[in-house]
């Protein structure tokens, strides 16, 4: 029988290879794989994770996997969780970043990816189905879910979103409980993130456009993990700030190449720090970037981990987190929406979309095998 860190290592280094589509498709092969295959964590639990982590810096799923890694294994599951998790990805866009620097081109993946989109929106269709039936508790959940998704869908930015429901549900609590809230307070890991980030900015403002070194890179990406909410078009607009209009390191082109990079290829979208990170210093460059922009995630977590059973217990800040994971789910339908619209074309697509749900919940096949089958008849039907 393996140990619980060996599990956790194999896991995430299969996720590493396989999870393509961003964050909420990551975060629903996860659901599929810890709470519906293995068990490790309840349905409830794994929402309060998930609802954590969105009210952190960092990229999400990332930080989803070292929460679970730490629920499993402990804090060397933490560290493993997360390593493993980035590992692959890093990989693999570092082969695309020396193909790039060598040929000044990407080589086309477009057609694998026209197979594995229309299954991602089937896994993550089946998460959120099985997620919200555990999140939306009462009719007040219900509704507070739908303004989550009608405030989403009208461009509402995701922080006032995720704070916005969790402050509705904890004060439908607080008045329908008929009293004031007690005295137990929870200490917030959010002025830590803050702290970080003032730090690595000001150690970033000494960089200048013929300064582009080892120690420059990293703190640049550091200050990016510790600071940044959202999507990786978050990403592309806070890259482009410094590292095209202040100081000149890359052309719009080279940043939209690397952008798209970490959109196609599986794993965390953050290892678009990888591929600039090469392009900038080589492979060392590559290696402090990837550790300045995956480096916070591992602290907030660390911080964080001990504090969601806490709040858990209160029944004010219980509230609170349900309204945030109701809202977490609402802004992941959003996502799903908008990228079912891009992956779902034509007839074939839909059909395969509408297969691989069908079979992933009467069948419970596993979904590594839809994703691999998808990529194959994406790369058939393109040859």
């Amino acid at each position: 029988m393996k140990s619980p860190l060996v599990e956790v290592a194999l896991l995430f280094l299969r996720l590493g290879f396989t999870a393509f589509g961003g964050p909420a498709a990551h975060i629903a092969l996860m659901e599929e794989a810890v709470v519906r295959r293995r068990g490790w964590v309840t349905r409830e639990e794994f929402l309060d994770l998930l609802g954590a982590t969105n009210l952190i810096p960092g990229p999400n799923s990332t930080e989803m996997a070292i929460h679970l890694g730490h629920r499993r294994a402990g804090w060397p599951g933490l560290v493993v969780a997360g390593a493993a998790f980035i590992a692959p990805a890093m990989a693999i866009v570092l082969v695309f970043a020396w193909v790039y620097v060598r040929y000044g081109s990407l080589p086309a993946v477009a057609h694998l990816l026209v197979g594995v989109k229309p299954v991602i929106i089937a896994v993550v269709a089946q998460a959120l189905w099985n997620l919200g039936r555990a999140a939306v508790k009462s009719a007040w959940l219900g509704v507070i879910t739908v303004a989550a998704l009608a405030a989403s869908a009208a461009g509402v930015h995701e922080l006032v979103v995720l704070f916005g429901a969790g402050l509705v549900a904890a004060a439908v609590k607080l008045v329908r409980a008929r009293r004031l809230p007690g005295g137990a307070s929870v200490v917030w890991p959010w002025p830590l993130a803050g702290a970080g980030g003032a730090t690595a900015a000001t150690a970033a403002t000494t960089v200048t456009a013929a300064s582009a070194g080892l120690a420059p890179i990293f703190f640049f990406f550091l200050k990016v993990g510790a600071v940044l909410f959202g999507s990786g078009y978050v990403l592309l607009a806070f890259l482009r700030a410094d590292l095209v209009e202040r100081w000149h390191w890359l052309s719009d082109r080279q940043l939209l190449d690397a952008i798209a990079v970490g959109q196609v290829t599986p794993g965390p979208v953050f290892t678009t720090a990888t591929f600039i990170g090469y392009v900038l210093h080589g492979a060392r460059g590559a290696l402090v970037a990837t550790l300045g922009i995956f480096l916070p995630a591992f602290v907030f977590v660390a911080v964080s981990a001990p504090l969601v059973p806490r709040m858990r217990r209160s029944p004010t800040v219980g509230a609170l987190l349900d309204g945030v994971n109701v809202a977490s789910l609402a802004l992941m339908g959003d996502v799903t929406w908008l990228l079912a619209r891009s992956a779902v074309t034509n007839a074939w697509t839909a059909a395969l979309a509408l297969l691989s749900l069908a079979l992933l919940v009467r069948f419970r096949v596993n979904s590594v095998w839809l994703i691999a089958a998808g990529a194959a008849l994406g790369l058939a039907l393109a040859a």
